[in-house]
């Protein structure tokens, strides 16, 4: 068969692997989870407790659904969800353009953003960056909180289980797309003819430079007024604002969150660093071994819809303020900022490192 038509069945690596044939079943995981989704969504709706949205929510406040009632927006879910699976199942058959194609698509980009986007909000990041900290602290006794229950309620592991159903819907948008193109589902590349041009090693090296060095400052703007008032500046803040911190021992959480951030910031220059790509005399046992691509490119894509998501909440948080100049000051303001530049750096890492196709043998 063509190798355009059927890039699967034309491979120079392993085509057996799940990972290299993700875009032949990524449709039916979405399909699934939809289904599973769309069945707590009935069970919400005929009364069933646990609904994690609005008046089930105990901080409603922080997410953009906080608004919404079980007996509203289980039905809604359940809808969406049933019709998700139909959805998902037919962008995963259907093989060349059309009305049908186009609105299963819009569907699959809409599904992504909601619950990438619009779902999770701050609690996410919050329960990212202090997972380091309790499992550092957890053999002294510090912080004196329980991580599962202040960090990981119900709630905020749905908003989890919400981005992992997030990224199987990119998944089937991206593959759908790219058979509808007749492209290799692995890889993204036809046989027309060379790659578009911005996304050749050579200049995914030149922009992606420069994302990462965006990533990689903007952290430090957190980081720099944590740190701030851990050493009693009150940077943004009011004195009595800063004394409260220090009476209730917040200051020292604040200092470890600045601490995570600026971790994360300078792994962020493995993206155009050697390290990134060979690992360093220091790593026992792998010191010279390839750096599988992986390895850096699924922890970036994660952390940047959780920075994202943050940030977008703090705006929403703090709307009026935004409009009158108050992201001049709050540096949580720029963090979809952060998370957009990251986003490209990652992108431009795979670009860089993606090497020859192991499905269609492209370069």
């Amino acid at each position: 068969m063509d190798t355009v038509k059927n890039p699967l069945l034309q491979a120079t690596g392993n085509p057996s692997s799940r990972v290299v044939r993700w875009p032949s079943w990524i449709g039916y995981a979405a399909a699934a989870w939809s289904l599973v989704y769309g069945l707590l969504g009935l069970y919400w709706a005929l009364g069933g407790s646990g609904f994690p949205f609005g008046e089930g929510d105990s901080q409603p406040n922080m997410s953009f659904l906080g608004g919404i009632h079980a007996n509203s927006g289980a039905p809604v879910i359940a809808v969406l969800g049933f019709v998700g699976a139909l959805v998902a199942v037919a962008a995963t058959r259907l093989q060349q353009k059309g009305i049908v194609h186009a609105a299963v698509l819009a569907f699959a980009c809409a599904a992504s953003v909601i619950l990438l986007i619009a779902i999770p909000d701050a609690r996410v990041i919050m329960a990212v960056g202090y997972a380091p900290i309790c499992l550092i602290g957890a053999p002294f006794g510090w912080p004196p909180v329980n991580y599962w229950e202040k960090a990981l309620p119900w709630e905020v592991i749905n908003q989890f289980i919400c981005m992992a159903g997030g990224f199987l819907w990119v998944g089937t948008a991206l593959a759908s797309y790219r058979r509808s193109r007749q492209a290799c589902g692995s890889c993204g590349r036809t046989g027309s003819g060379a790659a578009a041009g911005w996304t050749t090693p050579e200049a995914a090296a030149r922009w992606g430079r420069w994302a990462v060095y965006v990533a990689f400052i903007l952290p430090f703007g957190y980081a720099g007024m944590r740190w701030a008032w851990a050493f009693g500046i009150p940077l943004g803040i009011d004195r009595e604002l800063l004394q409260e911190l220090h009476t209730n021992g917040l200051w020292l959480a604040g200092a470890g969150l600045a601490t995570v951030a600026a971790g994360g910031s300078v792994l962020t220059l493995g993206l155009i660093q050697r390290w990134g790509e060979i690992f360093p005399r220091w790593t026992l046992g792998l010191s010279g071994k390839r750096v599988p691509p992986a390895l850096a490119i699924v922890p970036a894509t994660f952390i940047t819809v959780v920075v994202m998501t943050g940030g977008l909440t703090v705006i929403r948080m703090n709307w009026s303020g935004f409009l009158s100049g108050a992201f001049m000051t709050n540096p949580m303001m720029w963090w979809p900022v952060w998370g957009i530049s990251l986003g490209a750096a990652t992108l431009a890492y795979y670009y860089r490192r993606r090497g020859q196709c192991p499905v269609c043998g492209r370069e």
